[in-house]
């Protein structure tokens, strides 16, 4: 016979968006049961950012002995030690674990289950020969790689983020297939280590983002020696002796084959609805995640789904917003509503794509008349010290100058568009940026450049100048 539990909350995945629920939740003092099959954490801590953003610092040091020359510094060509980098990437994942683990969160009083968890009616979920009853239930199952249905695929060895981290050897040649966030910024990272990359996107390179902020990404990667294939579909693949050929094909007909060590398929993300019986709990859903309302319920009143698998934009960041958001809900009973346009989103490449808010074309259909400003980094004086002139900063406001969105393609992108998302949140005009100052020389100085845009056309306002010059008159 089954155990029965009885808690005020019960969290299915451990991820960012389960972690951050329970973790406000008990802090109230409320029971809550945290159900994981797999690694605490999630995909973030374990496969995810936090892996990717230290292969990213690893080449990134690469890239820097390289560029030395530029300010003085000779250097040979730096000896890549790949194991090594291995290492680092996993030292990394053990000093945050800590923050994420089954201890801790017992230790905030939070009863954690290791196990799959599934639906045995609208409100009860079981995990092996255990019952949870709760008042509220949350579906934080986040997402996995995509495998597209590609010939051939199935037949030969292919990487995914869920085990490129594990690598303790270099490839020769990494093909990736999809030229989204992950694609390349893993393109960027092997390719500074000193593999040979080549890249097939269908479509365009970060095909969601501003256009002309990928294609400042495009071109770095070019210099750097990265093949892009864009606008190429994958229409097969096969063993090569050890590695694997993918034959393409593009827009005109035309095919042509690539050979290569490895393949990393990184064509986006699938949610992980299967086997938690939603339809036992009344939960709409399909391929495309859980449905929800603007609140982040789903069609059992009883249920929250939040992060990856509700559907949305699918970053650590919105799903800890999520989380928070929710119990916010669960605790005090507040009216709440998900607001996607203060969500920045930002992809690690150097040079770095950034956005928050509106992009033009929704800016353009929701208030119509809008005014869009530029600042590159080549006139930021910190930019040019540190040789990173690549890149700017656009603003999109409405007539009266309330800023509505911000795109930055350059260094630090993901740190600069933090204040623009204050901006979009607070509903801050440039009038607020303009009276903000920047420290000198630092990059964030490229967007109080750009919000003082918005008064260049005073200078020769006609009717501006003569006051100025009847004031003059009075000393």
């Amino acid at each position: 016979m089954a155990d029965t539990l009885t808690p005020d909350v019960c969290i299915i995945g451990a991820g960012s968006g389960g972690l951050t629920a329970a973790a406000v939740c008990a802090g109230f003092g409320v029971p809550v049961v945290l159900i994981e099959k797999h690694r605490m954490g999630g995909d973030c801590l374990n496969v995810g950012c936090v892996p990717s953003k230290a292969i990213l610092a690893a080449a990134k040091h690469a890239h820097a002995i390289r560029e030395g020359r530029a300010f003085g510094v000779n250097a040979a060509e730096p000896e890549i030690d790949f194991q090594r980098v291995h290492d680092h990437i996993h030292e990394v994942i053990a000093a945050i674990e800590p923050n994420d683990s089954v201890e801790r969160f017992e230790g905030m009083g939070v009863t954690v289950l290791k196990g799959e968890a599934a639906f045995t009616a609208p409100d009860c979920v079981r995990v092996g020969e255990t019952d949870i009853r709760a008042r509220r239930f949350v579906v934080a199952t986040g997402s996995r790689p995509f495998i597209p249905p590609i010939p051939g695929l199935a037949e030969v060895p292919y990487l995914t983020n869920e085990v490129l981290f594990d690598r303790t050897e270099r490839p020769g040649h990494l093909i990736i297939i999809g030229g989204g966030p992950i694609g390349l910024e893993m393109a960027q990272a092997h390719r500074r280590l000193g593999a040979e990359v080549t890249v097939i996107e269908a479509a365009d390179l970060l095909g969601r983002e501003d256009r002309e902020a990928a294609a400042v990404v495009e071109k770095a990667l070019i210099e750097e020696g990265v093949r892009l294939e864009i606008r190429a579909k994958v229409v097969g693949v096969e063993r090569d002796g050890d590695g694997v050929c993918v034959t393409i094909e593009d827009t005109g007909g035309r095919t042509g084959m690539i050979a290569g060590t490895h393949l990393l398929v990184a064509a986006g993300r699938a949610v992980n609805v299967e086997g938690l019986g939603l339809d036992k709990a009344g939960i709409e859903h399909s391929r495309r995640g859980i449905v929800v309302d603007k609140g982040l319920r789903t069609t059992n009143r009883k249920v929250f789904a939040i992060g990856d698998v509700a559907g949305g934009l699918q970053f650590t960041h919105v799903a800890g917003y999520h989380g928070a958001l929710i119990a916010r809900n669960i605790l005090f009973r507040v009216p709440i509503k998900e607001n996607r346009t203060i969500l920045p989103r930002t992809t690690y490449t150097d040079p770095e794509v950034a956005s928050v808010g509106l992009t033009e074309e929704e800016a353009k259909a929701a208030h119509g008349a809008i005014k869009v400003f530029r600042w590159p980094f080549h006139d930021n004086d910190r930019a040019q010290a540190e040789r990173r002139v690549e890149g700017f900063i656009k603003l999109i406001t409405n007539k009266r100058g309330r800023i509505l969105g911000a795109v930055c393609a350059g260094p630090k992108a993901g740190e600069i568009i933090s204040l623009w998302g204050l901006a979009v949140s607070r509903r801050m005009g440039v009038r607020d940026i303009a009276g903000w100052v920047a420290a000198y020389p630092t990059l964030a100085e490229v967007g109080k450049r750009a919000a003082v845009e918005f008064y260049r056309p005073g200078l020769t306002n006609p009717t501006l100048r003569k006051i100025i010059a009847f004031l003059r008159r009075f000393g």
